[in-house]
């Protein structure tokens, strides 16, 4: 029998176990982009990452969680920063890198677990999440939130895009402000500066989704205080 291929983190991907939503699915996160783009893959970055870009918000080291097939990683990047975009699904990664060559942007794609960021070996300035941390449960959040402080020290910024709780045409998986406050609290080593209410594109909503656009710096764990 072949040998797994290996991810960046040195788990074997044949080992990973699923997450929440591919047992809930029935399909690993590579099946959504193999018979055409994903649901959530529009084809452009997000406004709300245009728009923080421009604010000047990515800044130093960026990881962007989730990456899918790069456009929110292409478009910071395009703005002079060095991007690092990781996926679990090795079909959107080879759609990314194929992009980023094509435009003659610099950024690295790789493979890795969400929840076993400290394999990266390196630390971020500046992380986006966008459209990942809605679709894990609770236990998965906090070891998703507990992955990201692996790769991020005291001063970095988070940014979140979420489905949302509130409004009509929700999209799956959605999210509360509690939700967010409970995953990202100073006991371990976040807080939360902002929520504010947003908009995420997907190719079947005409007007996006509605979403919560959440900052959160990372700080010292208030337990760890002195």
């Amino acid at each position: 029998m072949p040998e797994q291929p290996e991810d960046r983190t040195g788990d074997r991907l044949g080992s990973r176990r699923p997450t929440s939503h591919e047992r809930s699915s029935g399909r690993p996160w590579d099946a959504s982009y193999q018979d055409g783009p994903a649901p959530w893959d529009t084809g452009r970055p997000q406004p709300a990452v245009v728009r923080t870009a421009a604010e000047g918000g990515f800044t130093g080291a960026v990881l962007d969680a989730g990456c899918g097939t790069g456009e929110n990683a292409l478009h910071i990047a395009a703005e002079g920063q060095r991007v690092l975009g990781f996926d679990i699904a090795a079909t959107a990664l080879e759609t990314a890198r194929a992009k980023a060559a094509d435009r003659g942007i610099e950024a690295e794609f790789v493979t890795a677990d969400a929840f076993e960021l400290a394999g990266l070996d390196r630390t971020f300035d500046t992380v986006l999440d966008c459209g990942l941390f809605h679709t894990f449960d609770r236990d998965e959040r906090m070891a998703y939130v507990s992955s990201l402080a692996s790769v991020t020290e005291p001063g970095a910024v988070l940014y979140v895009l979420c489905f949302s709780d509130e409004g009509a045409d929700l999209g799956p998986h959605p999210v509360s402000p509690e939700d967010l406050n409970d995953a990202f609290s100073p006991s371990v080593g976040w807080n939360i500066a902002s929520v504010e209410p947003e908009r995420i594109e997907t190719r079947f909503h005409d007007h996006g989704a509605p979403a919560w656009w959440a900052r959160v710096d990372r700080v010292r764990a208030a337990d760890n205080a002195t």
